[in-house]
């Protein structure tokens, strides 16, 4: 299946692939601190093991940065 990854086109080789397997497969670094996003609608953490995948889905990994400092 074609789905969208951080804006750029990958083939899945199975046509079921949940968010955790996901994660696993683009081995995303430190996935705990990483938030997904499906389509537009964030998916709650607990969730990410039964939300499948679908054929053209966009999903966004999105970590969260803290700190720097802003100097005017």
């Amino acid at each position: 299946m074609e789905i969208r990854v951080n804006g750029e086109v990958r083939q899945i080789d199975t046509p079921h692939i949940s968010v955790a397997s996901l994660l696993e497969l683009e081995q995303v670094p430190s996935p705990e601190m990483v938030a997904v996003q499906i389509d537009g609608e964030i998916i709650h953490r607990s969730a990410y093991d039964e939300t499948l995948i679908n054929e053209r889905n966009e999903i966004d990994f999105l970590y969260f940065m803290a700190g720097g400092s802003c100097t005017y």
